[in-house]
């Protein structure tokens, strides 16, 4: 998934706490198994919308301090609830800093052997 915007509560400023501010998603999602490669099933795959609504249901009621804190939950929620087995994860404030697009963090996570 690339550019996945929505309005979100983050950061740590003042101004910050007070109202949301657009961010822009950037996802890698590695699927379970080979299964839906086989079948063409969605059933046996990670359903990109599914993946956009509970990313939308989730952030829209939590507030992150750090982009960093964000990141690391979308990972955890794409490892847990999705069974992904590694992730990478991309989030970027827009707008925040004079004569900057964006500014933001990358991160990657497996989901630990069971």
């Amino acid at each position: 998934m690339r550019d996945f915007r929505l309005e979100a509560k983050i950061g740590i400023y003042k101004r910050e706490r007070v109202t949301t501010q657009p961010i822009s998603i950037d996802l890698d999602i590695a699927v379970p198994d080979r299964a839906a490669c086989v079948s063409g099933k969605i059933a046996d795959t990670i359903d990109y919308g599914v993946v956009a609504q509970r990313l939308r249901e989730e952030l829209g009621t939590r507030r992150f301090g750090l982009v960093e804190e964000m990141a690391e939950f979308v990972a955890n929620l794409l490892l847990e609830e999705f069974r992904s087995p590694w992730v990478r994860v991309s989030i970027a404030k827009l707008g925040i800093l004079k004569d900057v697009r964006q500014v933001g963090i990358v991160i990657e996570r497996s989901r630990k052997p069971a």
